[in-house]
């Protein structure tokens, strides 16, 4: 099969596409043949920074496509199931061999580029701001970082959840489309002193709960929250250092939680979640922003579209 590998870390011209051998089905797991290819935050830290484990390495968490082999042990899913995928790694790829407990079911009409993007966006924000952050109706939330995957799934579902949502981004030609997902507030973070805008907003008391998937951003996220809230901080897209000064975190009661997804995909709740998140995008009550698509013989151009340009949304490779 073709595939898009790298034998050391670095810049996306590191990425090479080359045939590989295909991979092994283990007894619990299913073959994918690969339509779409989400490219997400932690594909490219990895790309970037991790060096693999052998040559010839395979990155990416997410894929859509069809099951063309179902393990021994695998009962729920079958030849020609259309399927959603999360596995720490492999997606950049033809085929991909998956366990079946990180795979979904999609439902009919549900276009597999957004269904690639949907499981770690969708789910992850999820989880932080309902099942960590204990979101509630009627609660302000400040969302960092609302241009990116994460980001525009935590704007429409806080919004859902019938919260105040303030999103931080920057360049102003996305300010409309985050406001038009459910965004109150878009703060232009490239250009307004966004602490004071929160305080404006808030009428000096703060958020009640900040999601944060850009890491660097902590410190500001700390300094507008109000008192005995909750930062939700989930990844470290801005590559910055994450050391800070928690002592006035500690005066505010405030608390601080980490989301790392990885192997909680595989919690029954968590899979459940994702079920119901398919649903409401096949029902058109959430929308999976796609910012550009690109081959997957492109995959150096499409990584350094996806940390250059800023896409509002994911960037697709399809084989």
């Amino acid at each position: 099969m073709k595939a898009a590998v790298y034998d050391h870390p670095g810049p996306p011209d590191v990425l090479v596409y080359r045939d590989v051998p295909d991979p092994t089905v283990g007894p619990g797991d299913v073959l994918i043949a690969v339509d779409a290819i989400s490219i997400e935050g932690g594909d490219l830290i990895n790309r970037r920074s991790t060096p693999p484990a052998h040559g010839s390495w395979i990155v990416g968490y997410a894929a859509s496509g069809r099951i063309l082999e179902v393990g021994a042990d695998v009962m729920d899913r079958k030849v020609g199931d259309r399927v959603t995928a999360f596995d720490m790694h492999g997606s950049h790829a033809e085929l991909w061999a998956v366990p079946a407990t990180r795979t979904w079911r999609l439902p009919s009409s549900v276009d597999a580029t957004a269904a690639a993007a949907l499981p770690i966006s969708f789910g992850t924000a999820h989880h932080c701001l309902f099942a960590r952050g204990g979101l509630r109706r009627g609660e302000t939330v400040l969302v960092q970082g609302a241009a990116g995957g994460v980001g525009l799934a935590a704007v429409q579902l806080a919004a859902r959840a019938g919260a105040t949502v303030i999103a931080v981004s920057s360049g102003a030609g996305r300010f409309e489309k985050i406001s038009l997902l459910g965004a109150d507030h878009v703060i232009d973070r490239s250009s307004q002193d966004h602490i004071e805008a929160v305080r404006e907003i808030t009428k000096g008391r703060g958020v009640d709960l900040v999601v944060d998937p850009v890491g660097a951003t902590i410190s500001a996220s700390l300094a507008m929250m109000a008192p005995e809230s909750r930062l939700v901080f989930v990844g470290n897209a801005g590559g910055g250092n994450l050391s800070v000064d928690l002592w006035p975190a500690m005066q505010s009661n405030q608390t601080l939680l980490g989301v790392f997804m990885g192997a909680l995909f595989e919690r029954p709740q968590i899979r459940s979640t994702v079920d119901e998140l398919l649903l409401a995008l096949k029902n058109r009550e959430i929308e999976v922003k796609i910012e550009k698509a690109f081959p997957l013989s492109q995959a150096r151009d499409a990584h350094d579209f996806a940390e250059r340009a800023k896409p509002l949304g994911r960037v697709i490779m399809v084989p």
